[in-house]
């Protein structure tokens, strides 16, 4: 007996840590969200996970919102038909769109596609475009349903130019150095020449362009080869400046201050120009 009573509080003290441990890895457990394998059908109000795709929805009881989603991870595809309320995965593209009974609330379905390794694509103008990715034309089509207006679409990694349409994303680091009337740009009848300043200190682009981070507006004037505003700007990159002389609507940069300002004759569309320096 002696024998027994010491082993009990031993034995006790054993159980109330096996407890703890089966609890706390129990805990674990529920808090670490869980990656299902392949597909499931989930409520309408489910967040869908990143790389995941809706690949049907349908009405049903059981969901406070009277819709179910079938849905499926991507991983190691390279296409697939989705619904149209579906996320559209990092990298892919909306190939065509098509009228269909197995996307209930929309109506729609979309084919998509993988652009990995890819350079070139048509995809409809409701699709994403891939970061680097730019519109080089567009045109009407029956294989979008929805907008009737497809894109063709060039990845620019590995280049300096590029001709594109006025609605495509401009990369970044990239200028437009003229635009024109065309077309090959449905939508807008505009095109944009544009350039990467990736290694440059200077350019000349149009007033619309976008102005790289570091990058000042030094003069302007008018010009034939900007449709659309008619204004050209000289710019500069401030990278190892201290000092800089600026159109008063150029963009400061980052950690830049204005000193003092003046009248500015070769800065078409204001009289005004500031000395800046660095902070």
């Amino acid at each position: 007996m002696k024998t027994l009573r010491t082993r009990i509080p031993h034995l006790l003290t054993a159980v109330l840590l096996l407890l703890g441990v089966m609890t706390a890895a129990t805990a674990q457990a529920q808090a670490a969200p869980q990656r299902v394998a392949g597909s499931a059908n989930v409520c309408s109000n489910t967040p869908v996970p990143a790389g995941w795709v809706i690949t049907s929805s349908y009405q049903g009881s059981g969901c406070t919102t009277g819709v179910w989603y079938t849905i499926a991870d991507t991983s190691g595809l390279n296409s697939a038909s989705v619904c149209s309320q579906s996320p559209i995965p990092t990298g892919w593209v909306v190939t065509s769109s098509y009228s269909t009974s197995n996307c209930a609330g929309t109506g729609v379905g979309y084919y998509i596609g993988n652009t990995a390794g890819q350079s070139f694509a048509v995809v409809c103008s409701q699709s994403p475009i891939p970061t680097g990715w730019v519109v080089t034309g567009s045109y009407s089509t029956s294989n979008c349903i929805g907008t009737g207006v497809a894109y063709n679409i060039g990845n620019t990694a590995g280049q300096n130019f590029a001709t594109v349409c006025s609605q495509s994303p401009i990369p970044t680091g990239w200028v437009i150095t003229s635009s024109y009337s065309t077309s090959n740009c449905r939508g807008t009848g505009v095109g944009y020449n544009i350039g990467n300043t990736a290694g440059q200190n200077f350019a000349v682009v149009c007033s619309h362009s976008p102005i790289p981070a570091g990058w000042v507006v030094t003069s302007a004037s008018s010009t034939s080869n900007c449709t659309g505003t008619g204004v050209a700007y000289n710019i500069g990159n401030t990278a190892g400046q201290s000092y800089a002389t600026v159109c008063s609507y150029s963009p400061i940069p980052s950690g830049w201050v204005v000193s003092n300002s003046f009248r500015a004759t070769n800065c078409v569309g204001t009289t005004l120009g500031y000395n800046i320096r660095k902070a």
